[in-house]
């Protein structure tokens, strides 16, 4: 039997047993009345997650998949929107708006720093006519968050529509959908929902149905008004994973029994502890503290160390999975993430790795 390692990693997250109960069990089908039943359940647990009283939809695709979906319901050839992009998944914003042929104005932010609303306002005056802002609530490569309803304050007092990737930070860190007007989010199952890979979730806003109307830009599989009309009959528009819908309950279950404040308070606990363990060290922290992420902490490689080997000693020896840096980053930072069901334990396991590695100790 192979060893489980403990993933800290920002995604795939560990999975906890009444979830992967869940996804063991016998397959479902998906036009059939128990699914119909499931999807409600689905729907109704995730509009409290997206804090939303507007429409919510699963997709069975990567959280890419329902980014891509958010753009090409809502947009049309040469709308202009501004991406601030404070790293990997800011950037997957420009290279996706360019693919369709939006005209795309960039904000770039340095690593470890989160977008300054001031900066995205001082654009947005020049820049007339922006049709909608694409944030990123969580940017994993450099472990911040970014000032979500700061920021959505600003594109919405330029007109423009605020559309979010919330992949990393969906149910795990507070982001209030209706009350910040926020008009598409996007969430992802392998996070802090504590699934495999291959579900997306979309919040829908009333203007983002007003944009849906008039949007230009090919749609097929993505379609929200094909979505929409399925959900009314307790479906899907396309066949779904039904396994990974009924991990998805469960998942939803747990986070709502337990509380969405007290699930963020736990996420704000363990990575307070986090960021004390790994200073205690003398690691440095990558990203700006004031921002620093509750679901990732971005680490400054330490001199004279190899982060590649690092990572793999961590794992061979203690079954602890690490993230490198992605990109620019790459070798420069490593990553040690803290969403979904990783308690406090598991930072004090991942830290005395640390310490050992760092004092010598690999024999």
């Amino acid at each position: 039997m192979e060893r489980e390692d403990l993933l800290l990693i920002p995604g795939p997250t560990m999975i906890p047993p009444e979830v992967r109960a869940a996804l063991a069990a016998p397959p479902i089908g998906h036009r059939s009345p128990q699914f119909a039943d499931m999807i409600a359940e689905i729907t109704k647990g995730l509009k409290k997650v997206f804090q939303t009283e507007g429409d919510a939809f699963v997709l069975t695709s990567s959280g890419t998949g329902g980014m891509e979906a958010s753009l090409v319901n809502t947009l049309s050839p040469g709308d202009k929107v501004l991406v601030a992009t404070t790293g990997v998944f800011g950037d997957r914003w420009v290279q996706m708006s360019e693919a369709f042929g939006l005209e795309v104005e960039k904000v770039r932010f340095e690593p470890g720093q989160a977008a300054d609303p001031e900066k995205v306002e001082s654009i947005l005056k020049k820049s007339p006519g922006t049709k909608a802002v694409l944030l990123t609530q969580n940017e994993t490569s450099t472990g911040i968050t970014n000032p979500i309803q700061a920021l959505a304050e600003v594109a919405r007092r330029h007109g423009a529509a605020v559309i979010v990737d919330a992949t990393s930070g969906l149910a795990a860190i507070d982001l209030k959908t209706d009350a910040w007007g926020l008009d598409v989010v996007v969430g992802g199952s392998q996070k802090a929902f504590m699934l495999p890979p291959g579900l997306a979730f979309l919040s829908v806003s009333e203007r983002a149905w007003e944009m849906h109307r008039s949007a230009k830009l090919p749609r097929f599989y993505w379609d929200f008004s094909k979505m929409k009309a399925s959900l009314e009959k307790g479906q899907t528009p396309f066949t779904p994973n039904v396994c990974l819908f009924s991990g998805l309950r469960a998942s939803l279950r747990r986070i709502l029994e337990e509380g969405l404040e007290n699930v963020f308070r736990r996420h704000a606990k363990v990575a307070a502890l986090a960021r004390k363990r790994v200073k205690a060290l003398g690691l440095e922290l990558f990203a700006d503290e004031a921002h620093a992420s509750n679901t990732v902490t971005a680490l400054k490689a330490p001199a004279g160390v190899d982060v590649s080997e690092m990572n793999r000693f961590i794992q061979d020896r203690y079954g602890i999975l690490l993230a490198g840096g992605q990109g620019d980053l790459k070798g420069k930072i490593f990553r040690i993430a803290h969403l979904g069901c990783i308690s406090e334990r598991d930072i004090f396991a991942v830290s005395e790795a640390l310490e050992n590695y760092l004092a010598g100790n690999r024999g």
